[in-house]
């Protein structure tokens, strides 16, 4: 781990102290390590599109909106490829919610997201994205109905591993 030291006026100490406490960070340190993570991965991804990523996209919605439903299910369904999931909630008699679990290109998911979240009567759309490293590897995993713990068929699958 390495160390350095930074300088501020009181006033953005004090301010910067409110949200450490509002975010219930238990240090400054685990702040600061934060904001640089996300300013970092912001700059990496203006300039790397190529780049892969797990994300969550929710957004809520007026279900009474003339055929959104069946726009936002056909932008789905157009992206199909992005979709590992949707989860979807009624919140009141007019109002859903919905969550979608993303992967694949962050280019494409963040493309996907601004289309979905720009569709008249979706609201407060928020993408979270993580970038990850896709790895390929060929092994065997035991399963639990083997007593023995046996290693059976060897396979190939991805191994997505969030970046630091």
């Amino acid at each position: 781990m390495e160390r350095f030291t930074i300088s501020l006026d009181a006033e953005l100490a004090f301010e910067f102290d409110r949200l450490i406490k509002l975010r219930g960070y238990s240090s400054r340190s685990e702040a600061v390590r934060d904001m640089l993570r996300s300013q970092l991965e912001s700059l990496r991804s203006s300039r790397d599109r190529a780049r892969h990523c797990v994300a969550n996209l929710s957004y809520v919605y007026n279900h009474h909106e003339r055929e959104l439903a069946e726009r936002l299910t056909q932008l789905q369904h157009d992206h199909h490829n992005l979709s590992v999931s949707t989860m979807h909630a009624h919140l009141d008699h007019e109002h859903c919610i919905e969550s979608l679990i993303l992967r694949g290109p962050a280019a494409e998911v963040r493309n996907f997201a601004d289309a979905l979240t720009a569709q008249t009567g979706v609201r407060h759309g928020h993408l979270n994205l993580v970038p990850v490293e896709i790895g390929s590897d060929r092994h065997a995993h035991p399963h639990r109905d083997d007593e023995a713990g046996h290693a059976h068929a060897v396979h190939r699958h991805e191994h997505i591993k969030p970046k630091n």
